[in-house]
């Protein structure tokens, strides 16, 4: 509040009416504070037997650990969340008056993926309960003596969404040392469903007929298809290239158009249900695919199989069933871009951090991004869902973990507080 006038700037006269007032709004920021909370326990002794009595510790994630639950919620959410490794997470807390050190960081995230391994394993059984999955899989630089191994991290998402579906999303990760076929096999042992993913070899054992526990149905994702074209058409990028950019193809901006219409349609019948949108493909994308791949058949014998464009149109033909499923269960997607979406943030952190510690820190990183990513795709906020999680494990029995998953937490939904 200003002080008002206490006379005219005019003519000096005290004798001033008010009128109203003027209200001018700043938008400030109050520095984050930082707290030492003492609980104290008192400790009586029984006059009569002489035994001690004493309340019990307030429970923490770490043994002997320091850190709280709002602290330890802040460490995981700036580093799988918003990307912050933890080295510079550590140098902003001593700027502001707190050491904690790299190793002590490092040390408080292990402890709580062991804390929260429970919860990843609940999500872990609710995704692969799905009839339909997206999967995809990136690469992570893992430190091993003294250099770094090209690793991986794999999601498996399930979102029904785009289906009219009610149950809730969630996204599951796991990480590994290398890309072999045993990972998704190992993954998915136990599922028997759709995973919608691209043509990587390792998944082939998990399409034969007389797979256990049940059979897998392969479909493939046309957003890795498209850019192979895309690539070859696009006269913009080449022109950036310079001299060693590849000729134009105008037999790939051929294939583009109708590829694009299929986009096109599956944008406008996204969010009916599983039936809806096959009755739409049968009436509208079928003549399209079928157009596509007598077009396909004809360019290809004209072709040198060293063409740059011949490689691509033989990616889908070899897999033509598998493309074309969609056509045939409204289930399947035209992608697997659910996935895709789950691997960016790890992209981008992967910017920030470099690479994992170890494996076991990898592990770690692929357990947290699991609560994380679920948490963002049930409209959570994640870091005080994080901290609610942490505070109520302990008094939670093991058959009501489930009451702390995303969609069953009291944590506020994602607010636009400041517009």
């Amino acid at each position: 509040m200003i002080a008002a006038p206490t006379n005219c700037p005019c003519c000096g006269s005290t004798r001033l009416s008010e009128l109203g007032e003027g209200v001018t709004e700043t938008l400030e920021v109050i520095l984050r504070q930082w707290k030492v909370i003492q609980t104290v326990r008192e400790r009586f002794s029984c006059r009569r037997c002489e035994a001690i009595t004493q309340p019990p510790a307030p429970f923490r994630v770490a043994p002997r650990g320091f850190a709280g639950r709002s602290l330890l919620a802040m460490i995981l959410f700036e580093k799988f969340g918003q990307h912050q490794p933890l080295n510079r997470q550590s140098k902003r807390y001593a700027r502001e008056g707190v050491d904690l050190s790299l190793s002590t960081l490092a040390d408080q995230v292990g402890a709580c993926a062991a804390a929260l391994r429970p919860l990843h394993a609940l999500i872990e059984a609710h995704v692969l309960a799905a009839e339909r999955l997206s999967g995809d899989d990136t690469t992570v630089p893992i430190l091993a003596k003294g250099q770094t191994e090209i690793g991986r991290v794999w999601v498996y998402v399930r979102d029904h969404r785009p289906f009219g579906g009610k149950d809730p999303p969630a996204a599951l990760f796991y990480a590994s040392r290398d890309r072999t076929r045993g990972h998704p096999e190992r993954h998915l042992s136990g599922y028997a469903g759709i995973p919608q993913a691209d043509a990587f070899d390792g998944y082939n054992r998990l399409y034969l007929p007389e797979r256990k526990p049940g059979p897998i149905l392969e479909a493939l994702c046309w957003s890795h298809a498209r850019p192979k074209f895309f690539e070859l058409a696009d006269i913009a990028a080449n022109a950036r290239r310079g001299k060693n950019a590849p000729p134009i193809s105008l037999i790939a901006s051929e294939a583009v158009k109708p590829i694009d219409a299929l986009f096109d349609i599956e944008r406008e019948i996204n969010g009916l249900t599983a039936e809806e949108r096959l009755r739409a493909r049968r009436k509208e994308s079928a003549a399209l695919v079928a157009g596509l791949e007598d077009w396909m058949r004809a360019a290809r014998a004209k072709l040198s199989r060293h063409a740059a464009v011949a490689k691509a149109i033989d990616y889908m033909l070899t897999r033509w069933g598998a493309f074309t499923r969609f056509l045939h269960d409204g289930r399947i997607r035209l992608t697997n871009n659910a996935a895709e979406r789950a691997l960016r943030g790890l992209a981008l952190g992967r910017k920030s951090w470099l690479f994992a510690g170890s494996e076991r820190g990898a592990e770690w990183a692929a357990l947290i991004y699991t609560l994380i990513q679920t948490a963002k795709l049930n409209n959570v906020d994640r870091q005080a869902w994080l901290a609610d999680v942490l505070a109520r494990m302990a008094d939670t029995p093991q058959t009501k973990l489930a009451e702390l998953l995303p969609w069953n937490s009291p944590a506020e939904p994602l607010r636009q507080k400041a517009a």
